[in-house]
């Protein structure tokens, strides 16, 4: 049996492609190492995203591809990098935190906060270290989402410790206030107070911090989109026509700002009934796949309206813990690896990888 060659092994590569995104192995970069011995094929691949859930899968379709093309043995060795990836031209990236995700509505009451934390737990769930900042000051929900009690503490007297839950780091103003003192502020307080919670707690090695926004174009927007380093944003929306039409708002307000959309989520696609099974598309159909299109940017995926999201996330537990081999869970694994996918097809950011010029009078 004849040596595969290198060429031989990259045109396999090529024939397999990343199901997170629309490439081959070879063109999406993730082919770090091929080592050829004497018939054996070691292949090493690096995703750009966490997908704990499809790596053992994706090296068995590598194994078995090079096995027909003639390999006496063949080894796929898959894993992930995750990456800083550039922000707004003028601003640098925070430390201690790869990439910020901002996940955003035009409107309230499409489920924009309790997808922001199952998309977070989805992240850490396939592999990477997440936190969740709840940005919403006047109506501050991730607490209660998140089943946390208690106020975070202060080591040094001038920073907070991020609270914990599910293996995410949280902050929010509402582990800051009782639960029922509503926020009577005007915009420069609001927009100073997201400032504090971002940049005074002290976050531990994030590869993403997701940024749970208010719905809107307000303040709250403007000052995450000029004031903090933003990598992608994600759109939550209904079908509904009123939603997609404030939806849409919200995704040009990103543009505007050079802030990436990563893609849409339409929450609450259709619903099905718990006694006959019976599916309908009781807030309209198509209507975040159109306007993804639309706006050129990509249709993430697409979640029911189903009680049990609703009841877990109200009692702490949100679904991707409370059911994590539920279709449910699956749905939103699968929009988190696919935003953290589009995300790792953005450019990197490169700035902590020069090293600093430091002028001195000698």
């Amino acid at each position: 049996m004849a040596e595969l060659t290198k060429e031989q092994v990259e045109a396999v590569l090529k024939e397999i492609h990343d199901p997170n995104i629309d490439k081959n192995l070879i063109a999406s970069n993730a082919v770090k190492n091929i080592d050829i011995d004497g018939g054996n094929v070691n292949v090493e691949i690096k995703l750009g995203y966490p997908a704990k859930s499809i790596v053992a899968d994706l090296a068995e379709d590598i194994e078995g591809a090079l096995a027909a093309a003639g390999a006496k043995s063949a080894k796929a060795d898959v894993g992930w990098i995750i990456e800083a990836h550039s922000v707004q031209k003028s601003l640098k990236p925070l430390e201690n935190i790869k990439n910020v995700i901002a996940v955003a509505s035009g409107k309230g009451g499409v489920g924009k906060s309790t997808t922001a934390i199952n998309l977070a737990l989805a992240l850490s769930i396939e592999g990477a270290t997440v936190g969740i900042l709840d940005a919403d000051i006047y109506g501050p929900s991730q607490p209660r989402m998140l089943g946390i009690s208690g106020q975070p503490k202060s080591n040094d007297g001038k920073s907070l410790e991020p609270m914990e839950a599910h293996g995410l780091q949280a902050m929010s103003i509402g582990f800051l206030i009782d639960e029922e003192t509503p926020m009577i502020w005007r915009g420069p307080m609001v927009t100073q107070a997201l400032e504090q919670l971002l940049n005074d707690t002290q976050w531990r090695g994030l590869d993403y911090l997701v940024v749970d926004l208010p719905p809107g174009t307000g303040d709250v927007q403007l000052t995450l989109a000029q004031k903090i380093p933003v990598s992608g944003a994600v759109i939550i929306t209904t079908p509904q026509d009123i939603a997609l039409l404030d939806a849409r708002k919200g995704l040009k307000m990103f543009e505007k700002v050079e802030v990436p959309v990563l893609g849409v989520v339409e929450n609450m696609s259709t619903h099905i009934c718990s006694k006959c099974g019976h599916e309908e598309h009781i807030f309209g159909e198509g209507g975040g796949k159109t306007m993804a299109d639309e706006s050129g940017v990509e249709m993430l995926g697409a979640l029911p309206l189903d009680i049990r999201i609703r009841e877990q996330v109200d009692g702490g537990n949100p679904s991707v813990v409370a059911m994590p081999d539920s279709r449910i869970a699956e749905i939103y694994r699968n929009i988190a690896r696919r935003a953290a996918a589009k995300l790792a097809s953005k450019s990197k950011d490169y700035s902590a990888k020069f090293p600093k010029i430091v002028i001195q009078n000698t």
